[in-house]
């Protein structure tokens, strides 16, 4: 059988299940998967595809008519061959077979998929689908490089997924919903693939982001939109806080208020944040219901990340839904906690030895609970096969207390966590300012000045932009330049930065050259000024751009 060849293990006997109701569909929905993170980590290198595999055999037991996910599928935006190669490998075995598909497809497909094929895979002749997977793209496998191309498109052409949501144009946003029937309920599906924060929120205060309805009974089809972007901080108070757990570099703009969506839809399908948050929230000012499924992997240790992880079974029978969360079991156990060493009345900030024994005693009563969650939730896995818990103590040590080496400390525990170097968080509390005193500009000569101290929760191109804020570039779009540095650094794009000053440089040479400038003493004052205007001009242009096009366009406009 395919299955006993899967890299890390093969689905689980499935019991017999009742006939599916003709008329109810039934979703998997999962986000943020981030296959391939850690891969190269002697110890969590699996965790990711573990995970995933979990998801598609939960979706195999349960029956269900399609998975539907919500950005982030892989963590690298150029994927490694060993980590393309398991999960197109995980892919075959679980979504490809002789299984029937109980629904039809109702919608125009060139719209839908307009790539070369523009077909979805369960309907292509040269495939044998059986369980389809509907993605959009995330903020880490978008499309980026010289064809503006990405990992889902690898998957797609090669028939194993179905890749919608893609945009052209981020300041004119169209989306044409993939239309599904099965007996008598009608899905319309609105996908919408990340588009950088600010750029959306600006398209959406434009009233430039345009949702199509079906031409005929739009009142019959259940709306359900499926994004990958920031939602707004504090949108439910009453839930669990930490809506923006890994995004902590939020301006006033740098979000998708739920209000901008349309309020035909019923459900909304949050992406992106990494906080499980699947129970349905209701916007009662707007009718619909929100669900925030959150990551199937950690990738950050804070706050956010340490709530159990989960995905859902969505069921929809004709303008009504309901939800049911399954809790993943092969997720590395991760708890967090936090001590104050000035509130312990035992310790003294001059006795570093029995500060150090308080912090171990603490984190081996953390261990000793994930290690008892674990076994209560895979009772049947033997002890030599339980994971290495990942433990995060957040220590505050104001009050005449020292830090010192979290290495070292974390030594005594290499046996026993998956984190030994980084187990400990050491921090004081920030003591709020006036108004007044905050600073109104940045030491430049500084950069620390600036750095938050979760440093792994800050954009590179906030930094640039930051940094910039301060400086007077005579040439260089500042915006631009951000982006450039982010695809160097993040999608791994060499040539981002040298091909975008050449490409500055040499347009702003193309003005200067076709303007008829004064030969006069001010000669100098004129042409800054022209310099000056072509720079403002790339940057709105640049703005009006949708970051999968970036590359493939400066490249373009270098070439020209």
């Amino acid at each position: 059988m395919v299955d006993s060849q899967l890299p890390l293990g093969s689905p689980a006997p499935q019991d017999p299940k009742p006939p599916a109701d003709p008329d109810t569909f039934t979703i998997l929905i999962a986000t943020d998967n981030h296959i391939g993170y850690l891969e190269k980590d002697p110890v969590r290198k699996d965790d990711s595809f573990k995970a995933f595999e979990e998801i598609l055999t939960i979706a195999r037991e349960r029956d269900v008519d399609f998975i539907l996910l919500g950005g982030d599928l892989f963590h690298e935006n150029k994927p490694s061959r060993k980590c393309l190669y398991q999960t197109m490998a995980m892919l075959r075995a679980h979504c490809l077979g002789d299984r029937p598909c109980r629904m039809e497809f109702m919608s125009d497909q060139s719209e839908n998929f307009p790539d070369r094929f523009a077909t979805v895979n369960y309907q292509d002749p040269n495939f044998n689908v059986g369980m389809p997977i509907f993605s959009i793209h995330g903020n880490h496998d978008d499309p980026s490089g010289d064809g503006a191309l990405c990992s889902l498109d690898i998957l797609s052409v090669a028939g194993l997924i179905n890749y919608f949501g893609r945009q052209s144009e981020v300041d004119d946003i169209s989306i044409k919903p993939i239309l599904l029937r099965k007996g008598t309920s009608r899905l319309a599906l609105y996908g919408l693939g990340n588009v950088r924060d600010e750029r959306l929120n600006r398209t959406f205060q434009k009233k430039r982001v345009k949702m199509f309805r079906p031409r005929e009974g739009a009142e019959e089809w259940f709306n359900l939109l499926i994004f990958s972007t920031c939602p707004e901080k504090g949108q439910y108070p009453e839930a669990k806080a930490v809506t923006l757990s890994l995004r902590t570099a939020h301006g006033p703009t740098n979000y998708v208020p739920e209000n901008f969506l349309d309020d035909f839809l019923q459900l909304v399908l949050w992406g992106h944040e990494h906080e499980c948050r699947i129970d349905p929230a209701e916007n009662s000012a707007q009718g619909f219901y929100v669900t925030q499924p959150g990551s199937s992997v950690a990738t950050s240790l804070c706050e956010g990340e340490a709530v159990e992880k989960h995905v859902g079974i969505l069921e929809i029978k004709g303008t009504d839904f309901q939800l049911e969360k399954i809790r993943l079991k092969t997720v590395r156990p991760f708890i967090m906690d936090e001590v104050v060493l000035k509130d312990e009345t035992d310790l003294r900030p001059t006795d570093t030895a029995m500060v150090d024994a308080f912090l171990k005693d603490k984190v081996q009563s953390l261990i000793d609970t994930a290690l008892r969650e674990w076994r209560e939730l895979n009772p049947d896995v033997p002890e030599e096969a339980e994971p290495k818990p990942l433990i995060r103590l957040k220590v505050e040590y104001s009050g005449g207390f020292t830090t010192f080496n979290p290495q070292r400390f974390g030594q005594a525990f290499v046996a026993a966590v998956a984190n030994p170097k980084d187990i400990l968080h050491f921090y004081r509390r920030r003591v709020p300012q006036k108004p007044s005193e905050k600073k109104q500009a940045i030491d430049t000569g500084n950069i620390d000045a600036f750095i938050p101290e979760k440093l792994e929760n800050f954009r590179v191109e906030d930094l640039v932009t930051e940094y910039l804020s301060t400086q007077n570039l005579d040439i260089l779009p500042e915006n631009e330049l951000g982006n450039a540095v982010r695809e160097f650094v993040e999608k791994d794009e060499n040539d981002a930065i040298k091909e975008f000053v050449e490409k500055s440089l040499f347009q702003t040479r193309e003005v200067l050259a076709s303007r008829q400038l004064p030969t006069e003493e001010k000669d100098d004052e004129a042409i800054r000024e022209e310099v000056l205007n072509e720079k403002r001009k790339l940057a709105e242009k640049f703005a009006r751009l949708p970051a999968e096009n970036v590359a493939e366009k400066r490249r373009r406009a270098k070439t020209a």
